[in-house]
């Protein structure tokens, strides 16, 4: 069973300012003259983690990292303000340009994997591979199925704790019910959904419970950006076209791509991670047997370490000796 390389530091970190408003973080690891790949992190709005940087060997690849928009540590934090799926797709150009890359692979699990689809699908020519976990499609019932009805009928314990913040009346769309709260000026609402928001996902996303998931996804700060603006992203479509990405496959064509995905993903189901290698030639599909959502599962971490390397080796970078 594989597992993550060891712990590392950047050896840059950089602010970027993408707009008027928004400054993002990114710092890069590993090899300056390695295979670049970019970690896309999920949510929207949950940022990166220290261990984010380990599913590369730091030899072979320049491991680059970002928050997202109101993420992590770019600021201002949980802003909605000019924060929509164009901005953060042409905000992974910036930096890109910024560092030199020419291409690079596109590494991104959850929402990472809807924000790597939709970037590729752009800008075709900048992409090596994808290395994709959890695929979510942004579709509305997979919507729908996480936050009304579907994951609820799982998890009915959890989900009193998801619900207990919105009155009886309202329940009949808890979207937009948390929506209300989320970018009310009720401070103690807003945190008290937020924190039944972030909390719900944390607890879905493992198939055994995991204590260190669901306390980064229970602490102040990331609660209130995750929920704050994933609510903002689901009531606006995530600002994509109905069907987007599976419309615009064929723009993968020629494109490796390597897909990792539980089998028991509460959060995002199976059927779209089946629906897009199936629109998608080049693509394969690692279905992991006794997995949730969550990138910490241990088969699910056994699966991408390994795919970053079948990757090196497909896009012409076997390990280096050095």
């Amino acid at each position: 069973m594989l597992k993550l390389y060891p712990a590392i530091r950047p050896y840059a970190t950089y602010r970027l300012r993408v707009d008027g408003i928004h400054e993002l973080y990114v710092e890069e690891c590993g090899n300056l003259k390695g295979l670049p790949v970019l970690f896309v992190h999920g949510g929207p709005g949950a940022g990166c983690e220290e261990f984010h940087r380990r599913f590369y060997d730091p030899h072979v690849y320049r491991i680059i990292l970002f928050d997202q928009r109101g993420a992590g540590r770019s600021t201002p934090h949980a802003s909605l303000d000019h924060n929509t799926t164009q901005d953060l797709i042409a905000d992974m150009e910036k930096i890109r340009e910024h560092l030199g890359v020419d291409r690079w692979i596109l590494f991104g699990g959850s929402w990472g994997s809807t924000l790597s689809l939709v970037y590729a699908e752009t800008y075709p020519a900048r992409v090596l591979g994808l290395i994709l976990r959890g695929i979510f499609l942004c579709r509305p019932w997979e919507i729908h199925w996480f936050y009304q009805a579907g994951a609820n009928r799982v998890f009915p314990d959890h989900w009193q704790e998801f619900i207990a913040p919105v009155p009886e009346p309202e329940r009949d769309n808890l979207l937009l019910a948390h929506h209300r709260r989320l970018t009310g000026k009720d401070e103690i609402a807003r945190m008290a959904s937020a924190k039944a928001w972030s909390v719900w996902e944390g607890r879905a996303s493992t198939l055994l419970p995991n204590a260190h998931v669901v306390e980064f996804f229970g602490s102040p700060r990331t609660a209130l950006s995750l929920a704050r603006i994933e609510a903002h992203y689901f009531v606006h479509d995530t600002f994509l076209k109905p069907e987007q990405i599976l419309k615009d496959v064929n723009r993968l064509q020629g494109i490796p791509g390597i897909i990792v995905h539980g089998r028991y993903d509460m959060v995002c189901p199976l059927q779209s991670a089946w629906e897009l290698v199936n629109a998608w030639p080049d693509a394969q599909l690692d279905i992991i047997p006794n997995a949730g959502h969550s990138a910490l599962e241990p088969g699910i971490v056994h699966a991408l370490v390994k795919a970053t390397r079948e990757m090196a080796a497909k896009t012409g970078r076997p390990p280096l000796n050095s």
